[in-house]
């Protein structure tokens, strides 16, 4: 018996020695959070889209702690986070604020299509299908919504066959971008004083027998704008919206109207 509360004993003594050294080893050795990037994490949004080009947040707040990356480096956030950042690190809290817009307009009116699909209704899919898909205009919005299926803000829909984003919700996190197998979805300035609403890269009369509201890149846009803001690029009209002022020459002159 007496042997039996030695071990005990003895065993009790080990444990209690062995949480000391380890409590002592935890304090000694403990890696100090960094306050600015707690602080930073606390204001950041959490969810993780990756629209700053880091695979989360975490990675965005460690980047802003140590001064790799600006105060508004976060576009979920806006200018509300930047503020509240740009107090915690200092730097710049102002951005132009960025939307996702999908140049397309051509719906199930305007836009012929090759053939009918039939297949899982996912853009991904149907761009693998003869064609790049039904659609006729091979750059144009296949419609079936995978970019819908990947905002996390509720900022896309689907109507009449072409995806709409509703800029007063879009976060520009750019996910739909990354998810689009066409390419059509590209950012502009929320304040954007005009639009051209294609991404068609065909010849005038291609683009005419395809979709009845698509860019023939005539280029009276081009030559009529004073500000020289709009160039016609692989048959494309392109706006420079660094020197666009606004006046609208190029949208009274499109004889597609494409402009908007």
């Amino acid at each position: 018996m007496i042997s039996i509360i030695i071990a005990a004993a003895v065993v009790g003594v080990v444990g209690v020695l062995a949480g000391i050294l380890l409590g002592v080893a935890s304090e000694k050795f403990k890696v100090k959070e960094d306050e600015v990037y707690v602080k930073v994490r606390e204001v950041l949004p959490g969810n993780n889209c990756g629209g700053c080009g880091y695979p989360g947040c975490d990675g965005l707040a460690a980047a802003i702690a140590k001064g790799e990356e600006k105060a508004n480096a976060c576009p979920v956030g806006g200018d509300t986070v930047a503020k509240q950042i740009a107090q915690i690190v200092g730097g710049e809290a102002e951005s132009e604020r960025m939307v996702a817009h999908i140049s397309c307009i051509g719906n199930c009116e305007k836009a012929k299509d090759s053939y009918e699909y039939v297949g899982p209704q996912s853009c991904k899919l149907a761009a693998n299908a003869p064609g790049g898909g039904p659609k006729a205009c091979s750059y144009g919005c296949l419609g079936y919504g995978s970019c819908k299926e990947v905002c996390q803000f509720g900022a896309i829909d689907v109507i009449d066959g072409v995806a709409i984003i509703d800029k007063d919700k879009c976060k520009a996190c750019g996910m739909c971008i990354a998810e689009c197998p066409r390419k059509i979805i590209k950012m502009i300035p929320y304040e954007a004083p005009v639009i051209v609403e294609c991404n068609s890269k065909e010849f005038g009369k291609d683009v005419k027998d395809n979709c009845q509201v698509g860019c023939i890149g005539c280029g009276l846009c081009q030559r009529n704008c004073p500000n020289e803001a709009i160039t016609v690029v692989d048959k494309l009209a392109v706006i420079d919206y660094s020197k666009c002022t606004g006046c609208k020459a190029c949208k009274e002159k499109c004889p597609v109207k494409v402009i908007k």
